[in-house]
């Protein structure tokens, strides 16, 4: 233990009051002296007896919550132009099957109603194609497409008999269009007339099995409606186109030699026999006399015979 005596607080401070004192005074004196240094501005001893009040310290900075990211704007784009589609590949079309050709049999021309007059042969003749297409005098009848009666004028010069309709005229309801048909066609043409300038029919009506020729009892069934037809048309010259027609106007027998050619009679009108175009299809080289034959007709009808 010390036994320096005990000061108090008050003691302690008058004694630092008393250096600091002397200290100041040593720095005025510094200040003002041969060393020219800067004034140091006195201490407040004031001050210095009250405890020193706390300076204020700025207030730190608030930690800021760092800024969001701000999500960029969609830059505008130019809008995409529409491109064109692309085209689609089409299958390629099946090739059709070729539809098959008919043969050509020439436009023809049955007898229309509108063709007949209200009066006088055309009008009777509307009135028996109507009593044919019903008819039932033969067995023909029954395996008949249609019936056949005529083609082309009614008030003619000339009139062409046949033997009985084919396959393509029991189809088309008229007489001669197909193959032999077409043959006629040319025939009628060589002679100077138009192909419906002359009237064409058959013995009977109805097609015969097998396109044979008819039998005489089925000719005379049919005999009633030619009859009817050449009365009405009451042609100039009649050309039998084969035997049976020739052996059906009664220009012939059955068995007669020689018949072509030969000038004969139905009713006094004159009928000229000849072959058939069916038949000039198998033997060409008799078309020859058959132009002669035709020949003949026209002269009896005083007709010039046209240049071939």
């Amino acid at each position: 233990m010390s036994d320096a005596p005990e000061t108090s607080d008050a003691e302690a401070l008058g004694e630092l009051r008393a250096a600091a004192r002397v200290l100041l005074e040593w720095e005025e004196e510094l200040a003002g002296g041969a060393l020219g240094g800067a004034a140091i501005p006195a201490l407040d001893l004031a001050a210095l007896a009250s405890p020193a009040e706390p300076v204020a310290r700025p207030p730190e900075p608030v930690a800021r919550e760092p800024e969001r990211a701000r999500p960029a704007e969609p830059v505008a784009r130019e809008p995409e132009r529409a491109r064109p589609a692309e085209p689609v590949p089409r299958e390629p079309e099946r090739a059709r099957p070729a539809e098959p050709v008919a043969p050509d049999r020439g436009p023809a021309a049955p007898l229309a109603p509108e063709s007949f007059a209200p009066a006088g042969g055309g009008g009777r003749l509307q009135g028996r194609a109507a009593e044919a297409a019903g008819g039932r005098r033969c067995g023909l009848h029954a395996g008949r497409t249609t019936s056949v009666f005529a083609r082309g004028r009614w008030d003619t010069d000339l009139a062409f008999v046949g033997e009985g309709p084919g396959y393509h005229e029991d189809q088309q309801g008229a007489p001669f269009v197909g193959r032999a048909g077409q043959l006629l066609d040319r025939m009628v043409a060589a002679m100077g007339y138009a192909r419906d300038g002359v009237y064409v029919c058959n013995v009977v009506k109805c097609r015969p099995p097998q396109n044979r020729a008819p039998h005489p009892a089925e000719a005379g069934a049919c005999a009633p409606y030619l009859e009817g037809q050449l009365d009405n048309v009451r042609p100039k010259a009649i050309v039998a186109l084969g035997r049976t027609a020739a052996v059906g106007l009664g220009v012939c027998g059955p068995d007669t030699r020689g018949w072509r050619g030969r000038w004969g009679a139905w009713r006094g009108v004159p009928v000229m026999p000849t072959y058939h175009p069916a038949f000039l299809l198998r033997s060409p080289q008799q078309k020859r006399v058959v132009w002669e034959d035709l020949q003949a007709v026209l002269r009896r009808l005083g007709r010039p015979i046209p240049a071939r």
